[in-house]
């Protein structure tokens, strides 16, 4: 009895924090306060628009060629858009935004989707409530973990746009009856790039796209506070500096540091460099300071002691990237810097999945992904593991090879990239 007890309270509540119960209880709400205006068909005649981007540092940068191209077509509009808290400093600057917000989405304990509806009720009565968004967008394909549906409807604006929960199974899932909160609900899962996933949505709404690069926005702070970190690493005008990103999101995606180790010692000898820059975040430190131990006064160690912005004025000196599929991957990317992405991701995988690099590799820079042939036992498809497995097929002879067919290429056609990646070594 029990247990029946417990499962019908269960069924409650899951409902009462559903989508539906959103439905049921937002419309009458809005209809009520008037907070909705008529719904404005005509895309070049939208005034305010939400943009909702509350996933990680990777997606937001890839979302920088949305904003421009959506500020283009629209020139006067009021453009808000929402992040997370540990991404504001990445968009802090954006030119293509009238104002940035932050959402907590990371509730944690009983009741945690209770606390994001609140979070998400507050936000709105505060900032969203008086600008009457005539439509807001959220541009992830994937699977909503974040709440961004919600915020959207919780906004009043009065037109919603997202990708369908039926864009494959796993969101169908977790993200069951979320169409009821958009008023469009983008339908195309053809495969692609994020980056071109992002500028559909301005498609889907008659927009016209024409640029698709990267954008990072810092200021003369950033840039000064890059400088003399690397003056106090004794570094000139005339060194080249190889970074290598050495953290990532999950264990499994991390290339073991003892491999960054002997790459770096190889470059040093090979004098493909002369210096290493390590980035990464906070709770990856352990990481910059085993690669100092190891290799001494080579090493610009910046691992959780740059703000993203502040990464990114250091990334703009360097002539390579090497490093995991992580969000510095991507700061790369938007510097312009050529990257050899090191992927936990089998080649034989479905490139559909959301880990495919056929989906995230670096846009807009010359590229290389290395890959595993396949999936190591136990793993079938795709690594499982918690720490890294699959990953470790990888090993420093391939990255090599990849560093040198990089660096060959950008010294045939250096347009369009980091101008030092053009030297000879």
């Amino acid at each position: 009895m029990l247990n029946l007890i417990k499962a019908t309270y269960r069924r409650i509540f899951d409902y009462l924090v559903s989508p539906p119960a959103a439905l049921l209880v937002g419309e009458p709400f809005f209809r009520l306060m008037m907070l909705r205006e008529e719904n404005v068909t005509d895309f070049h005649n939208l005034k305010r628009i939400l943009i909702i981007r509350l996933d990680e540092i990777g997606d937001v940068v890839m979302t920088s060629p949305f904003l421009r191209e959506l500020r283009r077509n629209l020139p006067d509009a009021w453009i808000t858009l929402i992040v997370k808290p540990a991404v504001y400093n990445l968009v802090e600057l954006c030119p293509y935004v009238n104002e940035v917000l932050t959402y907590d989405w990371n509730a944690q304990g009983r009741f945690w989707q209770v606390k994001r509806h609140w979070r998400a009720l507050k936000l709105a009565k505060k900032h969203m409530w008086k600008r009457r968004f005539d439509l807001a967008i959220i541009p992830r394909f994937d699977v909503d973990y974040y709440h961004a549906a919600f915020v959207a409807y919780f906004s009043g604006a009065s037109s919603r746009i997202g990708y369908t929960e039926n864009i494959n199974e796993h969101k169908k899932r977790f993200n069951a009856n979320y169409d009821c909160l958009f008023t469009h609900a983008v339908t195309d899962n053809a495969l692609k790039h994020e980056v071109e996933h992002n500028l559909d949505a301005i498609i889907y709404l008659s927009g016209i796209i024409q640029e698709k690069h990267l954008e990072i926005w810092t200021n003369s702070e950033d840039e000064q506070l890059g400088e003399s970190i690397l003056k106090t690493c004794c570094v000139n005008t005339k060194s080249k500096i190889v970074a290598f990103g050495v953290g990532a999101g999950a264990q499994k995606r991390i290339w073991p540091i003892q491999n960054f180790t002997e790459l770096a010692m190889w470059l040093r000898k090979e004098q493909y460099c002369t210096h290493i820059l390590v980035v990464g975040g906070p709770g990856e430190e352990s990481l910059g300071h085993e690669l100092v131990s190891n290799l001494g006064n080579i090493v610009i160690n910046a691992v959780g002691r740059t703000t993203l912005r502040q990464t990114a004025a250091l990334l703009k000196r360097c002539c390579l990237y090497v490093g995991n599929d992580s969000g510095p991957m991507h700061l790369a990317a938007a510097a312009g810097v050529p990257t050899v992405e090191i992927s936990s991701f089998p080649k034989n995988a479905s490139p559909y999945d959301p880990n495919s690099p056929l989906r995230f590799h670096p846009w807009g820079v010359p590229y290389t992904v290395l890959q595993p042939q396949q999936a190591l036992y136990p793993c079938v498809d795709v690594c499982t593991a918690k720490e890294a497995h699959c990953i470790t097929a990888i090993s420093v002879y391939d990255v090599q090879n990849a560093i040198l067919k990089m660096l060959q290429k950008v010294r045939s056609s250096s347009e369009g990239v980091n101008s030092q990646c053009a030297a000879q070594p």
